[in-house]
């Protein structure tokens, strides 16, 4: 049964542990996560983008996969469903479609239509017992056609944010989607500080969480932050393993090219990566 991602971040905060959000992008992503997931007593939030979503026909065919696997595979541990950088629309769609949470990206709109449009997702995630990240400063980097520049948020803007009711916020602190660049200066930890102390017991959320150095995301963590979101990192072991794969002409002797067997190397890569940040972020047997 998927669940809200509520508790197991509040749980996680006490803890001073983070939960991972891997993002799904087909069925081999999904099974993967989840596997990973179970074998490390950990809880896990599948993350789901709009583009993704898009891609794997809609967010009730998403919903129907995540249930049906669930289901089958026995999983136990928690398991969230969440959609990424949402917008006002698609967190509706979301609602509708059986979603456990949602992500309101509101971090481009000024502050006063931010807020307005989070106060009224509060009401409706209440209603429907789904928890709700906000966000305040953008996220550097490009997903899904949408631009940020890594501006640090704003604490008191954070405050206000956290003050409507939701259950998580991400703030931006200097972090980035995808790959960082050679001259990335680092996470801003004074801003991260600062959010913290004007938001008390509310867990923060890391984006961009491919490439940031160990040491960097154990600070966060002890700085609040409880929920540490990877995409682009298993993109890229998926990509590695799947390329060695039929470089090597594997998929050319026997049934090699069978689709189960070709992709079964990703998969597994991304099995191997998702535990690796498991440990580092501190889940593992936190279930």
């Amino acid at each position: 049964m998927l669940v809200s991602a509520k508790e197991m971040l509040q749980k996680a905060k006490a803890g001073h542990y983070a939960v991972g959000q891997f993002n799904i992008n087909n069925l081999e992503w999904t099974k993967a996560i989840l596997a990973t997931a179970q074998e490390c007593n950990s809880p896990v939030i599948l993350g789901v983008s709009e583009g993704a979503g898009k891609y794997m026909t809609g967010y009730k065919t998403v919903v129907g996969m995540v249930k049906g696997m669930m289901e089958e595979m026995n999983i136990t541990v928690p398991v969230a469903l969440h959609l990424d950088h949402g917008s006002f629309e698609g967190c509706l769609k979301c609602v509708e479609a059986g979603f456990s949470s949602i992500m309101f990206d509101g971090s481009h709109y000024p502050i006063e239509e931010n807020v307005a449009k989070t106060k009224e997702l509060v009401k409706i995630c209440a209603e429907h017992g789904m928890s709700l990240e906000a966000e305040v400063g953008s996220i550097g980097g490009e997903e899904d056609g949408v631009i940020g520049m890594g501006e640090c948020a704003d604490p008191n803007e954070c405050k206000m944010i956290a003050d409507l009711g939701i259950d998580f916020l991400a703030a931006g602190i200097g972090n980035i989607h995808g790959k960082y660049p050679a001259n990335w200066k680092g996470l801003s930890f004074e801003t991260l500080d600062a959010v913290q102390k004007l938001t008390g017991d509310m867990p923060l959320v890391l984006h961009g969480g491919t490439g940031i150095p160990t040491d960097m995301i154990k600070k966060a963590i002890s700085l609040g932050v409880s929920k540490i979101n990877v995409n682009t990192e298993c993109q890229l072991a998926f990509a590695e393993a799947t390329r060695e794969y039929i470089e090597a002409g594997k998929d050319l002797q026997g049934k090699g090219y069978d689709p189960r067997k070709l992709l079964a190397p990703g998969a597994e890569a991304i099995k191997k990566t998702v535990k690796e940040k498991m440990e580092i972020f501190g889940s593992v047997d936190k279930a």
